[in-house]
């Protein structure tokens, strides 16, 4: 049985998401099976209700379990694994619909990894960050706060590349030989904050959708980038095509 490694930088929850989840797309945790209870998994992996919680609700809201009131929380019936698989850069999108577009850098620098980014870019604590913060405009009018993570063991000569009129993925994949396999993409509503509402010239606690990305080669981690926009500037548009029966 998989326990917690507690050497791992990795937050427990993360570890615990990820062990319950294995089971069920093994099957070891077959559609319909009601899972043990929050105190039986607590004493297996000898972590907090907590810790726990926090891996249930997550694996709810990936659609790998179900909660039904006054009888447990059980395997759902169908996993959802249809993954968004096309990278199209922002310059690829506006010359597609024949818009002007420019890109001011405001941030290109290294940091250390604060609050919780350790976590989204699979990384320890003490790791050297590559952080660029990038305003995209279309027509002359700010549309886009981009914010992107890369970790500097990745690619270091990336620090001083001219990322205003290059594009990032292919200044990794075809000047630095990085080649990105897979994207994981997670939406949120929120507000905007005052620094944001200035940026795309509109008010504080303005309504914004939030694209969060994390990109990898293979296994590795390779980026995590933050895009938030107005709701009224930009908008997402996903196609999804269902496989045959």
């Amino acid at each position: 049985m998989t326990l917690i490694d507690r050497q791992n930088h990795r937050k427990l929850y993360v570890q615990l998401y990820d062990i319950m989840k294995k089971k069920i797309e093994d099957k070891e945790w077959p559609f319909g099976f009601r899972i043990p209870i929050e105190e039986e998994i607590c004493n297996v992996f000898e972590v907090s209700r907590a810790t726990v919680r926090s891996a249930i609700l997550e694996l709810v809201r990936q659609g790998y379990l179900t909660r039904q009131q006054g009888r447990g929380t059980f395997v759902a019936k169908k996993v959802i694994s249809d993954k968004l698989t096309m990278f199209t850069t922002f310059g690829e999108l506006m010359l597609e619909e024949g818009i002007d577009y420019s890109t001011d850098v405001l941030a290109q620098t290294i940091m250390m990894p604060v609050d919780d980014l350790a976590d989204k870019l699979n990384i320890s604590e003490d790791k050297h960050v590559i952080y660029i913060k990038r305003l995209r405009k279309a027509d002359y009018k700010p549309i886009l706060i981009q914010e992107t993570y890369i970790p500097f063991h990745i690619c270091p000569p990336l620090l001083e590349e001219d990322v205003q009129k290059n594009s990032l993925f292919e200044l990794l994949e075809k000047k630095h030989g990085i080649n990105l396999t897979e994207v994981r993409n997670y939406f949120d509503v929120t507000y905007l904050n005052a620094d944001e509402g200035m940026l795309l010239d509109l008010s504080e606690s303005a309504p914004a959708l939030v694209l969060t990305q994390r990109f990898f080669s293979g296994d590795t981690q390779i980026m995590y980038m933050r895009s938030v926009n107005g709701t009224d500037k930009y908008k997402f548009f996903i196609e999804l095509k269902r496989k045959a029966l």
